[in-house]
């Protein structure tokens, strides 16, 4: 049975479903949906992918018309040690939440590399039955050797289970002693050679095909401050078509709601301060997030853009890492007699109580939403979309809808989007052009979000990193603002750009205006962007930020 076979279509893009049957979050993906010249059974067989023209393809050409899918990357079941709800549970929260595809990541231990993968997947087919609209991955959460933590996922296929598994047993850090904070754990030659090794034997299972598809981010990069630049480009250049990107934001979005976990709190959780085995190059201030967003991406000038001005995409992410919700009242189950999770690979069943327990996650969709640009519905395209770098991401739904292109100023095709590269000669004029659907609905907490401004970062592209350990592009800055405050409904905004010199890239930000100030760089590399909150009083509805991934513009002479 083919995979498109397997799946029925998202309400929203189903035309047999009635435009009366959706809520206005589903009406308006529909209307984004037509607007693409994406509809029905188009949609599903992918067949409206337009291809360049022979005159343009040498310069780039027009990328095809996408749908935007919504979905998590990073999940947490009773198959993990430390979480507690089930997949029915996690699935049903994400459809409600309009998510069109999750990733299951448990976290490896003895336990599950033992029992719980095998049965974490026959629970997988039956989510996967139960939930025919949603496309439901099984990943693991990596324990990288010398490192932090890395989705792991693969497409649906006959030897998923078995490739994580053989991988989590061969290469997975905690069980074999190689992580940071465990004996023999430390940064050493072999730790971080070993974690090269996995990511090259995981890209040979899909050159075989022996699966049909696998990819890896990094989660939480400066949570700890132990994944170091020149690990993250070792990883990325071991196999950049499936190690291709981190988590710009991490979960645990709700660990800062004021008078809920404490005085210290920090959104995602990220209280941890420099420890013994910390890279030493980072400043205290990467242990903290910034509008909710890692230091390492929301740094204008940063971390991501030292990597971005190589000339290699590196995309961003955004997910809920559910353990466990902010507010819930389920609790995890008692063992019966004799059992535990060595022995058993899965926590017992939750148990609802009347009392709120601790927690500092969302549900997947509550608040984080990574959107992936395909052609057609399906494992393989969602996969094809982030391995394209086809990716935006918001908070708090502060968005609908999110299309970005870079074209000559003259063309009248689309132009590149997300990812992609357009060849251009030195001195031309060029248009990048953003195409915003503000949000039609009130959000889980019941605010309308309202976007206030929207930005163009710019930064030069200087090749191959000489010091593999820099964080700095010292080139990248916020280069144009546009104050859309009250704008309502779809535009679209035209910003004009030349071709200089030297290659480049472009990525957007944006945010509902509540809180900004000058970048870690300073005002004049970005003058009011992201900014920490006090500890205990981080409420993440307040301060929310969309993030799209960057197009590269490759210069030639004129």
């Amino acid at each position: 049975m083919s995979e498109q076979q397997e799946q029925q279509l998202p309400a929203w893009a189903d035309p047999s479903v009635s435009p009366n049957s959706l809520d206005p979050q589903g009406l308006s993906r529909r209307g984004l949906l037509r607007g693409a010249g994406l509809f029905g059974a188009a949609f599903a067989m992918g067949s409206l992918a337009t291809p360049a023209t022979a005159d343009s393809r040498p310069y780039g050409g027009d990328d095809p018309r996408l749908a935007y899918l919504v979905g998590d990357h990073h999940i947490h079941t009773v198959y993990s040690h430390d979480a507690k709800y089930t997949f029915s549970q996690l699935a049903a929260a994400g459809a409600k939440y309009g998510l069109d595809w999750l990733v299951f990541t448990e976290h490896s231990n003895i336990g599950h590399a033992k029992y719980g993968a095998s049965l974490e997947h026959e629970e997988i087919l039956k989510a996967r039955a139960e939930n025919p609209r949603q496309l439901i991955f099984q990943g693991l959460e990596w324990y990288i050797p010398a490192a932090e933590h890395c989705t792991v996922f693969t497409a649906p296929g006959p030897n998923e289970v078995d490739v994580l598994t053989r991988f989590e047993n061969a290469y997975d850090g905690k069980l074999l002693g190689y992580a940071e904070g465990s004996v023999g754990g430390a940064a050493t030659a072999r730790n971080e050679e070993h974690a090269v090794k996995a990511i090259q034997w995981l890209a040979e299972q899909r050159r075989t095909g022996y699966i049909d598809d696998v990819l890896v981010l990094a989660n939480h990069p400066m949570r700890l401050g132990i994944d170091s630049p020149h690990e993250m480009r070792n990883w990325r250049d071991a196999a950049p078509e499936i190690m291709i990107g981190m988590e710009g934001a991490p979960g645990a979005q709700g660990a800062a709601i004021p008078g809920w976990r404490g005085t210290t709190s920090i959104r995602g959780e990220y209280e941890n301060k420099p420890s013994a085995q910390s890279w030493p190059g980072y400043p205290a201030e990467a242990y903290l997030t910034y509008g909710g967003f890692d230091w390492a991406t929301a740094t204008v000038g940063g971390l991501w853009d030292s990597m971005l001005a190589e000339g290699k995409l590196f995309s961003i992410t955004t997910n809920s890492d559910a353990h466990r919700i902010v507010f819930d009242t389920w609790k995890n189950g008692d063992w019966a007699a004799g059992q535990n999770f060595d022995n058993t690979g899965r926590l017992p069943d939750p148990v609802n109580t009347d009392t709120p327990q601790p927690g500092s996650d969302f549900w997947p969709g509550q608040f984080s939403r990574t959107h992936v640009g395909v052609t057609r519905y399906g494992y393989r395209a969602v996969m094809s979309g982030l391995r394209a770098g086809r990716v935006w991401l918001d908070h708090g739904h502060l968005l609908d809808g999110l299309d970005v292109r870079v074209k000559r100023t003259h063309d009248h095709g689309r132009g590149v989007t997300l990812g992609g590269r357009l060849r251009v000669r030195k001195g031309e004029k060029l248009t990048l052009n953003v195409t915003v659907t503000t949000a039609s609905r009130p959000n889980p907490q019941g605010i309308l979000p309202e976007l206030a401004h929207v930005d163009v970062v710019r930064g030069t592209v200087q090749g191959p990193a000489a010091d593999r350990d820099v964080w700095k592009a010292p080139d990248t800055k916020v280069v144009h603002t546009t104050d859309v405050t009250g704008r309502k409904g779809t535009y679209t905004l035209r910003i004009p750009l030349t071709a200089g010199d030297e290659s480049f890239y472009v990525r957007l930000r944006g945010s509902d205006g509540n809180r900004n100030g000058a970048g870690y760089l300073g005002a004049s590399v970005d003058p009011h962007g992201p900014i920490p909150h006090a500890p205990g009083n981080g409420d993440p509805w307040a301060d929310t930020w969309f993030y799209s991934n960057p197009i590269f513009v490759d210069v030639s002479g004129g």
